[in-house]
């Protein structure tokens, strides 16, 4: 399976962080995020979930299905991405955490349940209906923009039902922000949905503020 991989400038044990791709897959924008958690002195590996078998839009189309089921090769190969980054000789593994966007951002939620993570973030992913689907996960930051009018009432719902669970979290809705916030997104489909209803478009003030949080939550948690 391939992967992007960002280390540290410094070579001690450090935490790892798995990036997790939206639906556009692991391009350069997922290598600059990925980069950007090694500055903050994470090693991080961004694996490929569409490097499979057939043609890309039945890749797509089983990744997507894995995360509505819970369960696929998805999940398989995010096992196998965390288990080759904890024998990283740079790595602790007992500290290892997850991040994931739009459709990285439901697997990092779910993943969290059923892997020993430290702490893991969903930016404008997927969310589970009820707190049950959520019980035994790590702390959670979870960021949304209040433009987005499908995910954005996602982000309110996570709130409550970590709330519930009395998960640490920080979940924070970008009131001024839509769809794929920490994204540059460039060609006709971030034109499309920019004007959707999603609102998708990189917005500054929140991908900066969203790197704030995730220094201050993962520092916390992961260490």
């Amino acid at each position: 399976m391939r992967a992007a991989l960002a280390l540290p400038a410094r070579a001690e044990k450090r935490p790892g962080v798995i990036v997790i791709h939206e639906i556009f897959g692991l391009n350069d924008d997922i290598r600059r995020i990925t980069g950007r958690f090694a500055d903050l002195g994470y090693v991080a590996l961004a694996p490929d979930l569409y490097d499979t078998e057939g043609a890309r839009l039945l890749c797509i189309a089983r990744t997507l299905m894995a995360l509505r089921r819970c369960e696929g090769p998805a999940f398989a190969d995010l096992d196998a991405a965390r288990a080759w980054l904890a024998a990283r000789p740079e790595v602790d593994a007992s500290r290892i955490g997850a991040v994931g966007f739009c459709m990285g951002g439901g697997f990092a939620l779910l993943y969290a349940v059923r892997a020993p993570l430290g702490v893991s973030a969903n930016f404008y992913g997927d969310v589970p209906s009820t707190a049950a689907e959520l019980k035994g996960t790590c702390p959670i930051l979870g960021s949304f923009g209040g433009r987005d009018r499908i995910f954005a009432p996602q982000g309110r719902r996570l709130e409550t039902l970590l709330a519930e669970l009395d998960v640490p979290h920080d979940v924070k809705i970008y009131p001024d922000a839509g769809h794929s916030f920490m994204s540059h997104h460039s060609g006709v489909m971030a034109t499309i949905g920019a004007w959707g209803p999603m609102a998708a478009g990189y917005d500054e003030a929140a991908a900066e503020d969203s790197w704030r949080r995730i220094e201050s939550f993962f520092r916390r948690h992961l260490g």
